[in-house]
């Protein structure tokens, strides 16, 4: 069983930036959405979380339509980390991360605690958020989603304002999250790191569904130059591939 978008479509101020989507998050797996600046790789992503509802096709959750769960039940099972997540208050990091616990109505600090470990935001517990940098505002954002202990986890390009270092702690925890039966979906603009760190790939391109399979399947050459619209070689051996482009 699984998260997934069964044949959706939706239009948005009259231009149509889903058309006829299907894909499916799988407990244990790592799904990586990629495509385009536009290719509508954030709206399918809020499609699967319930945030915003597809004109066509369904969302089913574990073969249950999204739609006849309340809310609560949809808080404590899906954990969504937007693309540029707001923080309203300027709380300290630990109030932040205790905010995932609001799903369970309960204050387990041991979840809390857990969840700045694996994030490496530990060191930061004490300070308010307003001090941290965009980077680290990024983990403190992730720790409160994990901190929710969500059966599904569907992040919006959670290693963009991460350095090097932080952006393989953060794949390598999206792993261990699946590892430990999650299922994980992510929007990634980086192929290289689509190839060599998830289980699927979904490739969005105005819309529609350009390629759905695994890593070495979807993000062929030949597809990479349709999509992107540039020529690509991958270089090295699995799970530590380079992607060489040129126009």
């Amino acid at each position: 069983m699984g998260l997934s978008a069964k044949n959706v479509s939706l239009t948005l101020g009259g231009a149509q930036v889903l058309d006829g989507v299907s894909v499916e998050v799988r407990a244990g797996e790592v799904l990586a959405i990629c495509g385009p600046n536009g290719a509508g790789k954030s709206t399918l992503l809020s499609v699967l979380a319930g945030l915003i509802r597809a004109d066509f096709g369904a969302v089913l959750l574990d073969g249950l339509a999204l739609d006849e769960l309340t809310h609560e039940q949809r808080a404590r099972l899906l954990g969504y980390l937007p693309q540029d997540g707001e923080i309203a208050w300027d709380l300290a990091v630990e109030n932040l991360a205790a905010l995932g616990r609001l799903p369970h109505r309960d204050r387990d600090m041991a979840a809390v605690t857990r969840a700045l470990a694996k994030t490496d935001m530990t060191q930061f517990a004490k300070r308010p958020v307003s001090t941290l940098s965009g980077g680290e505002k990024a983990r403190a954002l992730l720790a409160r989603v994990l901190a929710t202990q969500p059966r599904w986890l569907l992040a919006d390009e959670p290693l963009a304002a991460l350095d090097l270092a932080h952006r393989l702690t953060i794949l390598a925890l999206l792993r261990s999250e699946a590892a430990a039966g999650a299922g994980v979906a992510i929007v990634v603009h980086d192929l290289a790191q689509a190839m060599n760190h998830a289980d699927q790939v979904a490739v969005l391109s105005n819309g529609k569904l350009a390629a759905l399979g695994s890593p070495e399947a979807a993000l062929t050459p030949a597809l990479i130059a349709q999509v992107w619209g540039v020529s690509a070689q991958w270089l090295g051996e699995p799970g530590a591939r380079a992607l060489v482009t040129r126009r």
